[in-house]
């Protein structure tokens, strides 16, 4: 259903929803025994339209950029593909040459399997950096993969690595749908991270707006989550749109631009929240809300910085309601501030006012910081601009993971 506030449009959630919600996408999934030998744990599946989509997508700022990055992006300069062959388990980076031959030789061997041109497949990989593909693995694998509308839930399971769970999302708005998935659990910062994020939709889109459009969308989200300060070699935000909704192709001008803004936007926060509440060792999702900055660029900045900062993380893991490691994250952002003008909020706790401490019930702010879900909101008073970050708590099983990741 789609109603209109305004010249906002609201979109609803699709139950069980998925990258194969929209109509004509297919997914599965198979275990070809890449990183583990369990053949029982699935970490190979392809993603495919059964018309070609017009495509846009977003990549790592990392100077260092995977074979699958170099690939995908030469490809759609032309602006369409019709299918996505992903594995976990090996991110195919920091490999030379042979990386590059074995990500092509993928879209090749999945071109075959689902019957169209390899120029039209894209690739997509995580996992363990500076380790080769086992192609043979792989070319016995692809063939097991079976394409149906359940797959993907299965392909959403086949990309995790340190993720708990997989993170799937639709909405569905007026007459057609936007799905989703996502993986990404560590090396998450800003400027994108860990994260491979597959959106679809049976939309018509140009693909110029459809480009601007998810721009726009990971700026808003995917860019605004940090769980450990690191970004990686693999980050893709790729979007396929292939029309068999019907209408015209939806375009930069006019409402049905901004409603689907609006519906894009959506699904790309709730991935976003949803990697940051399943960040490596998390036990609590950190929302950092910052207004009355003199600019955007200043409240993203501060934003960004508390949610980065390892001492909120820390104290927001232990409960203890260190409003000073809050105020000092802003501080140092680069955001302009005036100390005697911030008012910080923990939960719905006034902490601070004028730039100085009140008196308020320690134990309100701890049982606040004792929840899943800790918001923590900081009003600058020096202008309009506000931005929303997300972020989770540092925890002794994110040392653990990580210091074991390649054993």
């Amino acid at each position: 259903m789609l109603y209109f506030v305004g010249m906002k449009a609201e979109s609803d959630f699709v139950q069980s929803g998925g990258v194969t919600s929209p109509q004509g996408f297919l997914a599965g999934a198979t275990s070809a025994g890449i990183k583990y030998t369990d053949r029982r744990r699935l970490d190979l599946g392809i993603l495919f339209s059964k018309v070609p989509c017009a495509a846009a997508a977003v990549f790592t700022t990392n100077k260092v950029k995977a074979a699958p990055v170099l690939l995908d992006r030469a490809r759609l300069k032309k602006g369409t593909a019709s299918a996505v062959v992903m594995n976990s388990g090996c991110a195919n980076a920091c490999t030379g040459e042979p990386g590059m031959a074995d990500a092509v030789e993928m879209t090749e061997l999945a071109a075959r399997h689902v019957g169209v041109k390899p120029e039209e497949v894209l690739v997509a990989s995580t996992g363990v950096i500076g380790v080769t593909l086992p192609m043979d693995r792989i070319r016995a694998a692809i063939p097991e993969v079976v394409l149906t509308l359940a797959g993907g839930h299965d392909l959403a399971r086949a990309i995790m690595t340190t993720d708990t769970v997989p993170k799937e999302v639709a909405v569905k708005v007026g007459d057609y749908t936007i799905g989703g998935m996502l993986k990404g659990a560590g090396m998450i910062h800003p400027d994108l991270a860990t994260l491979l994020v597959f959106l679809t939709t049976d939309a018509a889109v140009n693909v110029a707006f459809l480009r601007q459009a998810l721009r726009k969308a990971v700026d808003i989200s995917f860019n605004m989550v940090s769980i450990d300060g690191n970004g990686s070699t693999n980050d893709t935000v790729l979007i396929m749109a292939n029309g068999m909704a019907g209408g015209k192709p939806i375009t930069k001008s006019g409402n049905r631009a901004e409603v689907f803004q609006q519906a894009l936007n959506k699904v790309c926060i709730h991935l976003a929240k949803e990697s940051a509440r399943d960040g490596e060792g998390a036990t609590k999702l950190i929302e950092a809300k910052v207004s009355g900055a003199v600019s955007r660029k200043d409240a993203r900045l501060a934003a960004r910085t508390i949610v980065s900062s390892l001492l909120v993380k820390s104290a927001v893991h232990g409960s203890d309601p260190n409003w000073g490691r809050v105020l000092a994250a802003a501080g140092r952002s680069g955001a302009a501030l005036v100390p005697e003008k911030m008012e910080l909020f923990m939960g719905d706790t006034c902490v601070v006012k004028g730039g100085s401490p009140v008196t308020f019930d320690k134990k309100e702010v701890v049982k606040h910081l004792d929840g899943k879900e800790v918001f923590i909101t900081l009003n600058l008073h020096l202008g309009r601009a506000e931005a929303t970050a997300w972020g989770c708590d540092l925890s002794e099983e994110y040392v653990k993971i990580n210091a074991e990741y390649t054993t």
